[in-house]
């Protein structure tokens, strides 16, 4: 179903939903970017999926060449509280609704759609294109009516189909229905629920033995013949004729009408419509598509009669609905998938971070360290904890070392360690710990970037040290320099899932790398690595305003012997 609109364009001034209100409205349209989505068609279904996407803060355009199919019709029944409403005023409501969120709507009829999923190119009547994401198509279909006098003029009026529709107004009136085979006995038996004047006529010059029965039972006639002319007085229908020459009172007459789909505009994509088969008989043609509307091109969904021949308004709303949240999804995958290909870009080196880099170097470090008399609670880190217990104490290097608390806690556990830092002040903090304890730490005052050993450690740590993309991926190499065979490398740090926690942490993505980042600079530095964790480890701290959960991002890989 399509309508039809009084501009060439419509895009509400302002919201008129209260979430709209509030600036949750969809993104506006600068003109040049491919919509979101483009939906073809702005009857029940079209306006639907229109509705759910705008809701969604997409930004979408609803073409519509005003010719919905239902136009004939005075009202539409069977809409949960919209029973009864005209179809016209039923979809200006939705029109209104789907502005109100900051859709579009333009009064156009689409005629050819090209391209590919994130890139289609829709060409509209006027020679004008426009861009989208993924394209919805609810163009419906056309109606193939019986080739008799005045059927055509009266369609939807008292020359009728569906029983759900117009069954309730007819009342008691006397109906005749016109239709061969088991469809027609089909609808005169449904059609004898609403009114107890029924009347079948049929070509076929043999009606079987049970059909006459069920048809008998019911009380309803049958008449030989096919359809010759429609009696009309006073703008109404009052009987039918037959190629027989016979006179069948009627207030309504019921036809079987095939739904051919209007789908050209899909065909330049290899979207062809087939027929649809009842009892053997063709009843129309649609557009193949699953239950969620989906098309064998992808990016491209299909919703009401055009690809359900049997839908009505309400149902047609509904799929319109469901194929406007399953593009959504769609668009959801598509925007992590792009956002994840930024991030990546970014903790690589690839792309430049917006915000510059966050670097707290020697002299920053020295100044934190002098305003407090410990940076750190003194106990170990917990991933070291976690990651590092179950290893049998050898000669271990903790790269980064702070004020030494990791260093001291794993010489407690029987490691010959190696702390190195480049903050002195830090340094000296550990080693009284380590002093303290009674326990011996070889502490090294250098930068951590640049400095190296010719020796190999069976643990090589690193807590928390964030850098540029250069510079971190010349600190992954040297570090898993050291690492002697069998032995462990061990690097966490913090994860870019956190950066909006409330925290205080710098917002620089790119020194912010996740494990897949790190495991892939580890194993891009060569020679034989078996990654054993590299996961985002939740943990929780204690603020100033409650617990809130952090995340570690954990690397731990073991060096082939």
């Amino acid at each position: 179903m399509t309508s039809t609109h009084e501009h060439h364009e419509h895009a509400a001034p302002s919201p008129t939903r209260d979430a709209a209100a509030a600036g949750l409205a969809a993104a506006p349209h600068d003109g040049t970017a491919p919509w979101d989505v483009v939906v073809v068609g702005g009857g029940a279904a079209g306006l639907a999926a229109a509705l759910v996407l705008a809701r969604a803060r997409r930004r979408v355009l609803v073409l519509d060449d005003g010719s919905p199919r239902n136009a004939p019709a005075a009202h539409a029944h069977g809409y949960l509280t919209r029973d009864g409403i005209p179809p016209r005023a039923l979809l200006a409501h939705g029109r209104d609704e789907v502005l109100g969120y900051g859709g579009v709507v333009r009064t156009a009829r689409a005629v050819a759609v090209t391209g590919t999923v994130g890139a289609f190119d829709v060409a509209l009547d006027d020679g004008t294109h426009v861009l989208a994401r993924r394209v919805i198509s609810t163009t419906g279909g056309r109606d193939e009516l019986p080739d008799v006098p005045g059927i055509a003029q009266r369609w939807g009026r008292d020359v009728l189909h569906c029983p759900y529709c117009h069954g309730h107004e007819i009342g008691d009136g006397a109906v005749v229905v016109a239709g061969d085979g088991p469809l027609g006995v089909h609808a005169a038996l449904l059609w004898r629920q609403w009114t107890p004047d029924v009347t079948l006529v049929r070509a076929d010059a043999a009606l079987p033995a049970d059909e006459a029965a069920r048809l008998a039972a019911r009380g309803i006639r049958v008449a030989r013949g096919g359809l010759a002319e429609l009696e009309v007085e006073d703008d109404r229908l009052v009987a039918v004729r037959t190629d027989h020459d016979e006179r069948i009172p009627a207030a309504a007459l019921v036809v079987r009408s095939e739904l051919h789909a209007r789908a050209d505009h899909l065909a330049p994509l290899g979207l062809e419509p087939v027929e649809v088969e009842r009892a053997g008989v063709v009843v129309g043609t649609t557009v193949p598509a699953d239950e969620a509307g989906a098309t064998a091109v992808p990016g491209v969904r299909v919703a009401g009669n055009l690809t359900d021949p049997f839908a009505t308004v309400l149902a047609s709303a509904a799929q319109g609905a469901f194929v406007g949240a399953m593009t959504n999804a769609e668009l959801v995958e598509d925007d992590v998938r792009d956002a994840v290909d930024q991030h990546t870009r970014l903790v690589t080196g690839q792309d430049p971070s917006p915000d510059g880099p966050w670097v707290l170097d020697e002299a920053g470090w020295e100044d934190r360290y002098a305003g407090v008399t410990a940076v750190w609670s003194g106990r170990p880190n917990a991933a070291l904890v976690d990651h590092t217990a179950h290893l049998t104490p050898g000669r271990a290097l903790d790269l980064g070392a702070g004020e030494g608390r990791d260093a001291v806690w794993l010489a407690e556990r029987g490691w010959d360690v190696t702390a190195v830092d480049f903050a002195a002040t830090g340094l000296a903090r550990g080693e009284q710990a380590a002093a303290a304890a009674g326990l011996r730490v070889r502490w090294v005052h250098a930068d951590v970037t640049t400095w190296a050993s010719d020796e190999q450690f069976d643990l090589v740590t690193s807590h928390f040290i964030h850098l540029t993309p250069e510079r971190r991926t010349g600190f992954v190499t040297r570090a898993a320099s050291m690492v002697a065979p069998g032995g462990t490398l061990l690097l966490v740090g913090h994860d870019a899932l956190d950066l909006a926690a409330p925290v205080g942490r710098p917002r620089d993505r790119a020194m912010f790398p996740g494990a897949q980042q790190v495991r892939d600079e580890l194993l891009a530095t060569g020679g034989a690595w078996t990654v054993e964790v590299a996961h985002a480890v939740p943990r929780a701290i204690t603020t100033s305003d409650g617990v809130v959960t952090l995340h570690d991002t954990v690397l731990r890989a073991v060096r082939a012997v």
